[in-house]
């Protein structure tokens, strides 16, 4: 029974519905505190101005009775009661209204305005608690100073209608929350569904179904993933086709140096001593080394293919390459009597410029040299210029057709009838490291109509 690993994690549904969940409120609350501020506003500008208006009402109906003469203010008519039909839904309990003369004698009030303070010194809005209860009061004072009148409102009246006005708002919103969260849990299954369509057919594949997953109909936000899993679709298969073509080629290559093995062994067994053993022993040890040198450029090739090498980063060393390229040429060389030459750039001048991996440069090299001093004839010269641009190898063997010149690359491609043993991999070797660097391989007949030239060069992007 395996130990549990961790805290099982939330499914992107539930997290996207707890996100919202959490935001929601948060900018529900920010909205609830701005418009509370701008009702407050609001209502506060509304009242303020109706005190004003009732202010100056009074003090022009005192200016019209000291006008006519009148020793008393005219009284302020009854409010109706709260509740009452003329009343409707106001409650003049809330409001009150007074005048002083300059002497300070209270020359009008109503029921509520008689508790207001005379402050004679002061005019404009003035906030005041009066029996415990919080008071907006608007003091006007007149040109010539003979009357001070008060306006004021009772504050709890305006954070009423603050408030009212909120909840009318706010309410709606609770009542339609059940509504909003299965909504929203609606919206998150829609929004990911794109996301379940994929695992689904991602989890009805076979193991060998690596066929794009088609991306037009994904959401922006999965196309990036969907392009991701393309890509590495592409590289499995390419990973598989060179194990497939490996093999393949493993199969068919090996098969008849080992039935050739096989029968050399045979003859060596059955061999009596003396000069037909010592035949028998060295056909046998060339089937071995072919074999093994077979072996070995099918992995070089397979690693070369698979890019398992390291990115060229250093400046090549042409005459060390050069050195250890030409050294594991010498002995076929000597056994074929073939001259190696090397032609070098004239002095001052520098060889061809590259940054790459020398070992690999070094394969390269040995391939090209290979093939030209196994098909030059015997008693010839293989000749190796270090141009300031290329690289030539060139032999004086017998001339290649046309299609054969364009063939030479080709895996396990050799031409007819060459005494020579090979595999018909070196050249493709060759080829792949070029590649690696930057550089091309370009075959050609030499200008005197006989012999076969290499050259290697920066392909034409990097020309």
């Amino acid at each position: 029974m395996s130990e549990p690993t961790g805290r099982e994690p939330r499914s992107l549904q539930r997290r996207l519905v707890l996100y919202l969940l959490i935001c929601a409120p948060l900018v529900w609350a920010v909205a609830l505190i701005v418009s509370v501020d701008r009702a407050r506003h609001e209502v506060n500008e509304l009242f303020d101005t109706e005190l004003i208006r009732l202010a100056r009402q009074v003090q022009v109906t005192l200016k019209d009775s000291s006008a006519t003469g009148t020793t008393a203010a005219p009284a302020l008519p009854a409010p109706p009661r709260p509740g009452s039909p003329a009343a409707g839904e106001s409650d003049v309990r809330d409001l009150a209204v007074a005048a002083w003369d300059r002497q300070g004698r209270l020359m009008l009030a109503d029921r509520e305005g008689a508790e207001l303070p005379r402050l004679p010194d002061r005019s404009g809005f003035v906030d005041e608690e009066i029996d415990g209860q919080s008071w907006r009061v608007y003091y006007l004072q007149s040109v010539s100073g003979e009357w001070l009148v008060a306006a004021g409102q009772k504050t709890y009246e305006r954070d009423e209608v603050v408030y009212s006005l909120t909840a009318s708002q706010v309410v709606p919103w609770l009542l339609v929350l059940p509504v909003l969260l299965l909504t929203m849990n609606w919206a998150a299954r829609r929004a990911l569904e794109p996301l379940r369509q994929l695992t689904a057919d991602l989890q009805g594949r076979g193991a060998d179904d690596l066929a794009p997953v088609p991306g037009h109909s994904a959401p922006a936000e999965l196309k990036p993933l969907v392009g991701a899993m393309n890509g590495l679709f592409e590289r499995i298969e390419a990973l598989l086709a060179r194990e497939r073509r490996f093999t393949a080629d493993a199969a068919h290559e090996l098969r008849t140096p080992l039935a050739i093995l096989r029968v050399q062994w045979d003859v060596v067994r059955r061999a009596a001593a003396g000069p037909e053993r010592d035949d028998a022993e060295a056909k046998f040890t060339a089937g071995l080394e072919r074999m093994g040198r077979l072996v070995a450029q099918m992995l070089a090739l397979s690693r070369l293919e698979a890019g398992n090498v390291p990115a060229p980063k250093t400046e090549v060393r042409w005459p060390t390459v050069v050195e250890e390229a030409v050294n594991e040429c010498l002995a076929l060389a000597e056994r074929r009597r073939i001259d190696l030459a090397c032609d070098w750039p004239p002095d001052g001048r520098h060889p061809m410029p590259l940054l790459g991996d020398e070992h690999l440069l070094v394969a390269l090299l040995r391939n090209l040299l290979d093939n030209a001093v196994r098909y030059a004839p015997p008693g010839s010269t293989v000749t190796l210029r270090i141009g300031e641009e290329q690289l030539e190898v060139e032999n004086e063997g017998p001339p290649l057709s046309a299609e054969q010149l364009a063939r030479l690359g080709e895996r396990y491609f050799r031409p007819a009838g060459q005494p020579e043993s090979g595999s018909g991999l070196g050249i493709s070797i060759a080829r792949r490291v070029a590649e690696l660097h930057g550089l091309e391989l370009a075959f050609e007949t030499c200008a005197a109509g006989q012999g076969v030239r290499v050259a290697v060069r920066f392909a034409a992007e990097r020309r």
